[in-house]
């Protein structure tokens, strides 16, 4: 099980009240939230692997060389040296670190790669997987590693949350976007996605890029089709095809996830025991976990209910 931490700890910090603190005051909602998420993922998909997938990069470089406009709306300021700061509210980015040493502490694998996004590092892990692999996430990209030949699903979060995640394979994939998987980073790329800062092909949305998937196959064969006097395809949408030839050129490198980040893992079976106990406790004590930490020690069997 690869998990796209980040959305599932934005969506624990909007989904659980703001009341939630420690005693010092420090918000504690994402953290609670993404533990409590963790344990009920465990609890109903019962995982042999689990890594906590992390953006080491959430604007890679080389993304926003071929698309400026790349995630651009979500810069908050450019710190010295160059590094772009992501736009996250304050009682969030405070909980960030606490979340990674809670998931380090307990033994839960955390894998990143330089300059590479959490959902590259999940296309390489699943590319690399020779076992069936569950992708949780609220990302819509990621539909694209979807291939029912290696049991690559997607547990998708963003629509019912983590209780009523929706399982997505071939099956589900096509009665939802009337497109295989194989082809939903050409679907994606003509479509675009305004919360990516990804302007798509002008004029064409969700149900043209499906129908022109489905008459053509991929970006090359659209292309070539709207270039071709003789296709059928509506002279309208051809000259869109053609007017957004230079986005065409450079989207599908930013839109397709990676399968080759140079990413290490460590240990990225289930935890059989507490990682570091002391540490643990220490947070858990800090923090005030209670009911959250004896959840997911119980979910990962890594100590009684009762341990902290």
């Amino acid at each position: 099980m690869l998990l796209d931490t980040a959305s599932l700890y934005f969506r624990a910090f909007f989904g659980v009240p703001d009341t939630m603190k420690a005693a010092d005051g420090t918000p504690t909602n994402a953290i609670r939230g993404l533990l409590d998420f963790i344990a009920r993922l465990v609890e109903n998909h019962r995982p042999t692997h689990l890594v906590a997938c992390w953006d080491d990069n959430w604007r890679p470089s080389w993304r926003v060389e071929l698309i400026p406009s790349y995630k651009a709306q979500r810069v908050e300021f450019v710190a010295a040296g160059g590094e772009q700061v992501e736009d996250v509210p304050d009682r969030l980015e405070v909980q960030v670190p606490f979340i990674r040493a809670c998931l380090d502490s307990l033994g839960i694998a955390i894998a990143g790669a330089p300059d590479h996004e959490a959902d590259d590092v999940i296309g390489t892990l699943s590319h690399r997987a020779t076992m069936p692999v569950d992708v949780v996430t609220g990302d819509r990209d990621l539909f694209q590693l979807i291939d029912d030949s290696r049991g690559i699903r997607v547990i998708y979060t963003a629509a019912k949350g983590v209780g009523r995640a929706e399982v997505y394979d071939e099956k589900a994939l096509l009665a939802k976007y009337s497109i295989p998987a194989n082809r939903y980073a050409d679907f994606a790329t003509l479509r675009g996605d305004a919360s990516d800062g990804l302007p798509g092909v002008k004029g064409v949305g969700e149900k043209t890029a499906a129908s022109l998937v489905t008459a053509y196959g991929g970006l090359a064969e659209i292309r070539a089709a709207a270039a071709d006097p003789s296709t059928p395809m509506a002279p309208g949408v051809k000259r869109k095809i053609l007017d957004a030839a230079d986005y065409l050129d450079v989207a599908p490198k930013v839109v397709a996830v990676a399968t080759d980040a140079p990413v290490n893992v460590h240990h990225p079976e289930m935890p059989t025991e507490v990682a570091d106990p002391q540490r643990w406790l220490d947070l858990v004590e800090l923090l005030e976990l209670g009911s959250s930490a004896q959840r997911v020690m119980q979910a990962l069997n890594v100590g009684p209910k009762d341990a902290v």
